[in-house]
């Protein structure tokens, strides 16, 4: 849809392009010089599979020069009912929203509502006191060791359309008798983190994120079609639709669950521009935008590139501010190039969708004659065998490891059962998995990692890592008899 801006600000639509798709051209800020010409079908290029009436997609926008140069729609939005997708379509971003909670930390910050150096237990008073308590700043750098709460639930058999609430994550995490590390001493990206950096908000200022979002950030800058998404039964105008695709077609992949702080932003590529606009012109608050890329090195002095909810790097020798999101149907990037005053956002209503990857090839088309040579490709060969330690083998006694385990940090019990000869884990209503053995007492199953403990030659405990948890202890339950 071609727009413009009328006198008072607000845009209209001129034209619609051919398929049902949609394109945008609008006004957003300050426009410093001449926008060079662009063959937008390579652009649509990269999107041409989702460019079909029958399966869902993804929207792009082109940010340049404050102005979104180029939105357009592929896809559907519903397929229900032959929605097509356009720039103003409103999709779930995934942790995309991460950006916007560390934005909200450092306005907070900036206002004195809340210092960075506060301990989070400060705010969330009932966390436990560890050894060394981290900080909101490490929080923000995911460098606090807090445990994942997400990987938390999968690992009490919860699945992402199983249902708990936010008081029941805030209980997961203070049940946590350890963290993963040493707050400052490792990067280890953490939901919990971001999830309580929301909480902190509505400790702080009384209000609720998304009130705060909408004081501070989303109504300042015109962001109508966003918000944090803290109501799953909240109407949605103009809200795609989540999908999975299936050996038959897609089905819809959606979720009940109201956490927000480390996701939850429901938002549109022509909201998006005017966010991606005001970062790179630092418009939303004077010096706001620096403080958000900052990065913070760990405390042995090795860099961090995770700056305030968004990542900095570089690609092809240009430096970029970036997060991508991913959850349930739903996935969404943001590539900013601040130096060349162009970004590129993405987002798509399809769970197969790799928006970053996607945003980095039109960025190879916009951005042409100011990016250098392609980045080389990642070292090969990598893979098991070179690092990552042995291939897992058949359980040789399964029978040893058998029987009920608790953890009291998860207040969940696993079964470790023998089928056939095969040991099982089990839990909940989303856990049944086969364990194979890659050491003594040293027992795998796909990303979970169980190492156990003996006494007197018995098997009575084993820890649990799961890539953003790691040492969560169970212990071996009494018999009736009062063994173990």
């Amino acid at each position: 849809m071609r727009r413009s801006v009328d006198g008072g600000g607000s845009i209209r639509p001129m034209a619609a392009v051919a398929g049902g798709a949609w394109v945008a051209a609008v006004a957003l800020g300050a426009m410093p010089g001449s926008i060079p010409d662009t063959d937008w079908s390579r652009v649509d290029s990269v999107f041409s599979e989702y460019d079909r009436s029958n399966t869902p997609g993804c929207a792009v926008g082109v940010v340049r020069n404050g102005r979104l140069e180029y939105g357009r729609g592929y896809g559907m939005a519903n397929l229900d009912h032959g929605i097509a997708i356009t720039p103003q379509t409103v999709f779930r971003t995934g942790s995309v929203g991460k950006q916007f909670t560390a934005a909200a930390i450092a306005i907070a910050a900036r206002d004195g509502a809340i210092s960075l150096d506060d301990p989070v237990r400060r705010w969330i008073v009932e966390l436990p006191s560890y050894p060394v308590d981290p900080t909101i700043r490490q929080v923000v750098h995911h460098t606090s060791g807090l445990r994942d709460y997400l990987t938390l639930m999968s690992l009490r058999g919860l699945r992402d359309d199983d249902y708990y609430t936010p008081e029941d994550v805030r209980a997961v995490i203070a049940r946590q008798r350890e963290l993963n590390f040493t707050p400052g001493s490792e990067f280890l990206y953490s939901n919990s983190g971001y999830f309580l950096l929301g909480e902190i908000i509505r400790e702080a200022t009384g209000m609720t994120l998304d009130e705060y979002a909408q004081s501070r950030i989303f109504r300042p800058l015109g962001m109508t079609h966003s918000h944090f998404h803290d109501d799953h039964n909240h109407i949605v105008p103009l809200r795609a639709t989540g999908y999975a695709p299936t050996d038959g077609g897609y089905r819809v992949s959606a979720t009940t669950l109201d956490m927000v702080g480390d996701g939850g932003v429901f938002t549109s590529v022509e909201d998006l521009a005017l966010w991606v606009d005001a970062l790179n012109g630092d418009r939303l608050s004077e010096g706001l935008s620096p403080m958000l890329e900052t990065v913070e090195p760990l405390t042995d002095g090795t860099p961090n590139p995770y700056a305030f909810g968004q990542t900095v790097g570089q690609y092809r020798g240009v430096r970029t501010v970036s997060h991508s999101g991913a959850f349930v149907g739903f996935r969404a990037a943001v590539t900013r190039f601040p130096d060349r005053g162009t970004s590129i956002v993405v987002a798509c209503n399809r769970s197969d969708a790799a928006p970053g990857g996607m945003a980095l090839r039109v960025a190879d088309v916009v951005l042409a004659e100011d990016l250098g040579p392609e980045d080389p490709p990642a070292p090969s060969g990598a893979g098991r065998g070179q690092g990552e330690g042995p291939d897992p083998v058949p359980v040789v006694d399964p029978t040893e490891y058998a029987g009920t385990f608790h953890s009291e940090e998860l207040d969940v019990d696993y079964r470790l059962v023998v089928e056939e000869g095969v040991l099982r884990l089990k839990a909940g209503s989303g856990m049944d998995l086969e364990l194979r053995q890659i050491g003594p007492d040293d027992l795998t199953a796909g990303r979970l990692r169980l190492r156990f403990s003996r006494e007197g030659g018995r098997v009575v405990s084993f820890e649990v890592d799961a890539g953003r948890v790691k040492n969560l202890a169970f212990a071996r339950q009494r018999t009736a008899t009062g063994t173990r």
